[in-house]
Formats: C-alpha cells, sequence, structure tokens
C-alpha cells in the first residue's frame, strides 16, 4: 500500500502522541529530520521517549526538544558531546532519564526490533556496568550479555527522494541510522527533499522500500 503524502510537516507528525516512543535518524546533525523535529516541538506531543545516536547538539533539532523538556528519556550512544547542553543541564537537574547504549549494539538492537529478533548475545559491555542486572552468558569461553530490541511507536527519517510509492534513497553519509529505523517503528514518517514518480528512481539505489513507510512530506530547500 502506498504511503500517505501531506503537504507539511506539522500534518506528518500531527499524531504523535504524548509518552510516544520515537526513533530519531542522523549521526550528529547528518541526516538528522530537522523540519520533522520542529514540528514534533510545535505540536506540544511530551513525556517522549527519544531514540537517536546522540543527545541533541547545539539549539537546533533534538536539543531543542530536550531544551524545552519535552524528552523524558534518552537511548542513546553519545550523550555528552562539547555543545550538548542543554542535555547536560537537564540531566545534572534531574529532568530526564538516559539510557547508554554502545554504538554497534544500539544499531543492532533497532535492527533486531525490525528483524523480528527477540534478542541477542552480544560482548559488548561485558563485565561493566552496562550489563548490570541483564542476563550474561559464557559462550566458547568468552562472556556475553543478552540485549533486546528497541521498539518504537514512530520514528523520524530523512532521506534524499522517494518515489510515490515510498521507495527511499539517501544521500551518502546521511543514511546512517534511517533504513533501520524505518523497520522498527509502527509509523515511519519520512522527510524528503522530492517525491518522483513511480519509475524515476533506480531500483539498484533503493535503500529502504515503501513497505515500511507510513508517510511523506516533501520539504524543498531543506538540505538532505
Amino acid at each position: 500500500m502506498a504511503p500517505q503524502i501531506v503537504r507539511t510537516a506539522a500534518e506528518a507528525v500531527a499524531e504523535i502522541s504524548d509518552g510516544s516512543t520515537v526513533l530519531i535518524g542522523g549521526f550528529g546533525n547528518a541526516g538528522q529530520p530537522m523540519e520533522l523535529i520542529d514540528a514534533l516541538l510545535d505540536s506540544g506531543a511530551s513525556s517522549l521517549t527519544v531514540v537517536n545516536n546522540n543527545a541533541g547538539q547545539g539549539d537546533a533539532g533534538l536539543a531543542l526538544l530536550i531544551k524545552e523538556r519535552r524528552v523524558a528519556k534518552v537511548i542513546c550512544s553519545f550523550p555528552r558531546q562539547s555543545d550538548s547542553w542543554h542535555f547536560d543541564a537537564a540531566y545534572r537537574a534531574g529532568e530526564i532519564e538516559l539510557e547508554l547504549v554502545p554504538q554497534g549494539n544500539l544499531a543492532e538492537r533497532i535492527r533486531a526490533a525490525g528483524a523480528g529478533i527477540g534478542g541477542f548475545f552480544t560482548p559488548t559491555g561485558y563485565g561493566t556496568m552496562l550489563a548490570e542486572g541483564k542476563e550474561t552468558r559464557m559462550i566458547d569461553g568468552r562472556g556475553y550479555v543478552l540485549e533486546t530490541p528497541i521498539h518504537a511507536d514512530v520514528a523520524l527519517i530523512k532521506a534524499l527522494h522517494a518515489d510515490e510509492y515510498g521507495n527511499l534513497v539517501y544521500r551518502k553519509t546521511a543514511r546512517n541510522f534511517g533504513p533501520i529505523m524505518a523497520t522498527a517503528a509502527r509509523n515511519a514518517i519520512v522527510q524528503v527533499e522530492q517525491i518522483l514518480p513511480i519509475g524515476a528512481l533506480n531500483p539498484e539505489h533503493v535503500v529502504t522500500p515503501g513497505i515500511y513507510v507510513n508517510t511523506l512530506v516533501a520539504l524543498e530547500g531543506a538540505e538532505a
């Protein structure tokens, strides 16, 4: 089934409710869906659990959501960059919860959700505080930790182009977490630079099949 195509970022995020778990694509600012995040901020949704590689940078995008105290919990790998001051302030004030996840584990937990995998054993984090409270196992003489998938209500993703069926292509490293996040959420909302006619995309270049995309919005002029 073809995705819903809407005219504005506000329409795209209108059904995101308080308490939702939201996957947000991007590696730092590369591939971060800034316009969708701004629309989410304007929507008033709060008490969100946000999954992202970082915990916001500077004064834009995810950092603004955190600044306005719309985020109750962050699941990420790099919460303390030099310009993550809004997260730092909220965390020190006890106003936001952090679940720290090594980057490879974060990607695999999201991928596992999309693949229908109930969990996986990894050596990353074994013997550290990150393994506390989790099942561990010795496999071939090496310690492993059981990690569980990260499912989400919504994924906010940025791609370069889509066709009318929702097939997506990305721009270089802006691809990062987008493809796996699209599979792990019940509702994948994607902003693109252009929505092209069927047949305009080379099938060999499609990274995310349209079956995973629920809502599309073309935001011309937004850097891809």
